[in-house]
């Protein structure tokens, strides 16, 4: 009686996650398409395409790599910007731990950190009490395969397209780029001095052919980071001293 009423406990949750998932699912749809649609036009297969969302599922790092690739970026600098990207999810891990059931087994922590999004994170985060593996696996399980199976779709759309029309996409990239930061450069102006830091840094490296157009992108990245959060730090400071 006891396993019985375990199992339904876990089909129960599982199905929650499912549910939660729901909208997020169809959030990754029009961004999913959109990523199988570039990913066509910077010159990807349909399978790497595929094995890309399968693997690395994460889009901002997938979108910055289309965008590296297409200016023959080598793959240790696609690896290290991927990696800087990507470094918030140890925060998010960290923070997820704290609201998990802790008698999950190693494996099973494995499988639902693999899934961790920003999106996911939030849904899971902010659910009242603890959460458990089969919410998570729920949860996880509906927005992967949204994002994969989606992403799929998009590149054979695009295959349909006529070539111009294909060729013309690679310009969606760096609009969608310029889409997603204008939002946050109105909330943060960190984030604008950071963008402008970052902008010029990489136009210094890149006109004095310093270095690679891959490894001029890591490091404007890196430099302009530890500038930008040195000063806001020495700014800040300074305004607690005053005040």
């Amino acid at each position: 009686m006891s396993s019985t009423t375990t199992l339904v406990k876990k089909q129960s949750s599982f199905l929650q996650g499912l549910q939660s998932g729901i909208s997020i699912a169809i959030g990754y749809l029009p961004v999913a398409l959109t990523f199988g649609l570039l990913s066509k036009s910077t010159g990807l297969s349909l399978s790497e395409t595929f094995l890309m969302s399968l693997i690395v599922y994460a889009g901002a790092s997938q979108y910055i790599s289309l965008s590296l690739l297409s200016v023959g970026t080598g793959i240790i600098e696609i690896i290290l910007t991927t990696f800087i990207v990507n470094i918030r999810h140890f925060l998010m891990s960290a923070s997820l731990s704290e609201k998990v059931e802790k008698n999950d087994s190693l494996w099973k922590k494995a499988l639902y950190s693999f899934g961790l999004t920003d999106e996911t994170f939030t849904v899971a985060s902010t659910k009242e009490g603890t959460v458990n593996a089969g919410y998570l696996f729920g949860l996880m399980l509906i927005s992967y395969a949204s994002w994969v199976i989606n992403s799929g779709i998009g590149y054979v759309i695009g295959a349909s397209l006529p070539t111009t029309v294909q060729e013309s996409m690679s310009i969606a990239l760096y609009a969608m780029f310029i889409g997603l930061l204008i939002p946050t450069l109105k909330k943060h102006r960190k984030v604008m001095f950071l963008a402008v830091a970052a902008a010029i840094l990489n136009s210094i490296f890149y006109a004095s052919q310093m270095f690679s157009t891959g490894w001029s992108i890591v490091l404007s990245t890196l430099i302009s980071a530890i500038i930008v959060e040195l000063f806001y730090m020495k700014y800040t400071s300074g305004v607690e001293t005053n005040g």
